[in-house]
């Protein structure tokens, strides 16, 4: 309780310094937290598209039923391929019809035998894409093939290139974070120079000098860390309805408190560690 008490009266007679600590601090982890939050959704939206059919084979009116299935049991066999799913002539004038319910003017304009029947390919890996189409393009009577593998590989390009910029600009933000509360620390213990060498004097332990100064840098981190938290959460609790609607197929939203409650402690974590982290390095270089 001594030291809580020391840390308080410390923090309190330099309100300055301590704000100019947590606030970058406070930058550090909400900068942060964003990118560690854009990652994650970045990676789960990889993760989707990669498990997605992503070959579409259109074939012509001409190629027989029999020989569709033939070429569905063949990439069945693959060990690259995940899955196959065949959707008829008839099953794909469904699936429009149910697209056009609301606009029948539409519907009648579109005949039935006008979609052509199609197998969808989806591989266990991205990189296997461009094997399947090639397999796929030696077949006869083929109308079409849609193979994004393109888009694909250019959402992976950019998601590296977040990771990169991220990671680059918050370990920038975290050494000068770092340095500041290293500083402010410095300061601190140049102004009680003369009490720290009393006490000194009088028989006080080394870790009691130390540690009220160790307690404020952990302070300074937590303080942080939480109103970064604090901004992130609320603005992602913001955006909730708007990406739920836009991403509606991949089913995380809303998200689970629980994630709210690790993301919360692993911040925490973070902000403290780093704080104790500057103290330490201080008090090493200004209190032998």
């Amino acid at each position: 309780m001594n030291i809580l008490k020391y840390t308080n009266n410390y923090i309190r007679r330099t309100p300055y310094q301590a704000f100019a600590a947590i606030s970058i601090m406070l930058l550090t982890f909400l900068v942060g937290g964003l990118f560690f939050l854009v990652s994650i959704g970045s990676s789960i939206l990889i993760e989707y598209y990669e498990r997605k059919p992503e070959v579409v084979v259109f074939f012509k009116d001409s190629k027989k039923e029999a020989d569709i299935k033939k070429l569905q049991e063949k990439l069945q066999n693959m060990d690259q391929v995940a899955s196959v799913k065949y959707v008829s002539k008839e099953a794909a004038f469904e699936e429009n019809k149910k697209q056009y319910l609301k606009n029948p003017l539409v519907l009648e304009m579109v005949p039935t035998d006008i979609l052509p029947a199609s197998i969808a390919v989806a591989t266990k890996k991205i990189e296997d894409l461009s094997e399947i189409a090639k397999t796929l393009n030696i077949e006869s009577d083929i109308e079409g093939i849609i193979f994004p593998e393109d888009v694909v590989n250019t959402l992976g390009s950019w998601i590296v290139i977040i990771r990169t910029v991220g990671i680059t600009f918050v370990s920038l933000l975290g050494l000068t974070s770092l340095f500041t509360v290293l500083t402010v620390i410095s300061m601190k213990i140049a102004l009680r120079k003369n009490e720290i060498e009393i006490l000194q004097l009088v028989g006080a332990t080394t870790s009691y000098i130390r540690n009220p100064f160790i307690v404020e840098g952990a302070f300074y981190g937590a303080c942080g860390a939480l109103i970064g938290w604090l901004i992130n959460v609320g603005l992602l609790l913001y955006l909730t309805p708007y990406l739920s609607s836009k991403f509606a197929e991949l089913a995380i939203f809303p998200i689970s408190p629980l994630f709210y409650v690790l993301y919360l402690a692993v911040i925490e974590v973070c902000g403290i560690l780093l704080g104790m982290l500057a103290s330490i390095m201080a008090l090493n270089r200004y209190l032998r």
